[in-house]
């Protein structure tokens, strides 16, 4: 294909499809979309395997390119829970009447044609078409070379089901993967209304860096859990467990583990037998070294520099000790990626300190960051976490895929 203009244009115009698709309709479509995602899983699977069999065993991408019958009705409940969710488009914001007469009233509008570039994550093509679809957008899809196969059947059943709501199918479009065609996406500012990058920190920064479309960001995860001096020792070793290997693969995954030196002696040799059990591979500052060294850590390692800031996106992961709250603090704050930070204390001034000085799109106390999710945190599902401040902060879910519009109505007053 030597342009993508011509799907572009053809998205644009499905919007108007899109846009005047009843409420009612709209969930019915999504329920449909459910049902043949089940009816269908053994093909999935097979398109799926094709691209799994390309990428090696070894490759931390390859457990989210994974699906399964487990992930495949995952998938199908988090579009029965979007068609549950209200429609955030045509809300009326607000309604009044000036002196003139004229009635004013803010309210909702779909975005237009979302477009999202992404990695090995098929997923993420359900989820979005399915956020656009109930939010009245259209959506161009730039998904990965990785998951190329699997990207087209889930793409090909989408569009099936838009096609027998009655919508037009166009309004979900699968673009190339040729990188060629990126450059064209970034620029398409007369077709695209907004892009949301959602990978590695590369592909965010060449994103921000090139495109002349208004950008999302839904940035790379550096999750810290720090553990305070009055931290429940035995609760802080569950969770940063959890944090590290429920889905280490993922962007809220836990990264750097900080330890109040006063409990360092303490927590550590109580946290080395579980992420042992999975293998994790740990690089300890100077103070936290020779404490794991002592309790017989297997995979251990001296911290570089480079290892703190670092989303590993894998087993592994690093540790730092503090001297205090002050530390840990000024430690986040030059090294997150303002995506999910965690504190374990008992400490109740402490923590509202920690909520209230750290900048992330989720703060938590006494919980693993794992947790950071539109599913888990009832948006029905995500486009991706967003770490910017504008528009959108936090799982960028359906209500986010609106913006304002003016609406006027008057019975012939004119401007003097």
């Amino acid at each position: 294909m030597e342009s993508i203009i011509p799907l572009l244009e053809k998205a644009q115009l499905a919007t108007r499809s899109i846009k005047s698709l009843p409420d009612a309709g709209k969930q019915t479509l999504l329920r449909a979309l459910a049902a043949q995602l089940i009816a269908r899983a053994e093909e999935i699977i097979a398109e799926n395997k094709k691209d799994l069999d390309r990428m090696l065993d070894t490759d931390p991408k390859k457990d989210r390119l994974l699906l399964n019958p487990e992930r495949i009705k995952s998938l199908a409940d988090s579009l029965e829970d979007i068609a549950q969710l209200p429609d955030p488009s045509n809300q009326v914001l607000s309604e009044k009447t000036l002196e003139n007469g004229l009635l004013v009233r803010k309210q909702t509008a779909p975005l237009g044609v979302v477009g999202v570039i992404y990695e090995s994550r098929p997923n993420v093509t359900v989820d979005v078409a399915a956020l656009c679809i109930r939010s009245g957008n259209a959506c161009v899809l730039r998904g990965g070379t990785d998951a190329f196969y699997t990207n087209t059947i889930l793409v090909h059943i989408i569009r099936e089901a838009l096609q027998n709501a009655g919508a037009d199918p166009e309004a979900v479009q699968l673009l190339p993967t040729d990188r060629s065609h990126i450059a064209e996406l970034l620029t398409a500012v007369k077709y695209v209304d907004i892009l949301i990058p959602r990978g590695s920190q590369q592909l965010i920064d060449y994103v921000r860096a090139n495109a002349r479309v208004p950008v999302i960001e839904t940035g790379a995860g550096v999750c810290h859990t720090y553990v305070e001096s009055t931290a429940d020792l035995a609760m802080a070793g569950r969770i940063v467990t959890n944090a590290k290997v429920s889905r280490p693969s993922v962007c809220n995954a836990l990264d750097t583990v900080l330890v109040d030196r006063a409990v360092a002696k303490d927590f550590l040799p109580l946290l080395a037998p579980s992420l042992a059990a999975y293998n994790v591979e740990v690089f300890a500052d100077e103070t936290a070294f020779p404490i794991l060294q002592s309790a017989g850590y297997p995979q251990l390692s001296k911290a570089a520099p480079e290892d703190f800031g670092r989303e590993f996106l894998d087993f592994k992961c690093s540790v730092k000790v503090v001297e205090d709250a002050e530390e840990a603090l000024d430690h986040i704050r030059r090294f997150s990626s303002k995506h999910s930070e965690a504190i374990i204390t008992n400490n109740t001034t402490l923590t509202e300190r920690f909520l209230n000085e750290v900048d992330a799109a989720a703060v938590y106390v006494n919980a693993s960051t794992r947790f950071t999710d539109g599913g888990v945190f009832g948006l029905g599902a995500e486009i991706g976490i967003s770490t910017q401040k504008l528009h959108a902060r936090g799982p960028f879910a359906l209500e986010k895929l609106v913006t304002e519009k003016w609406v006027v109505y008057g019975n012939g007053q004119v401007r003097g």
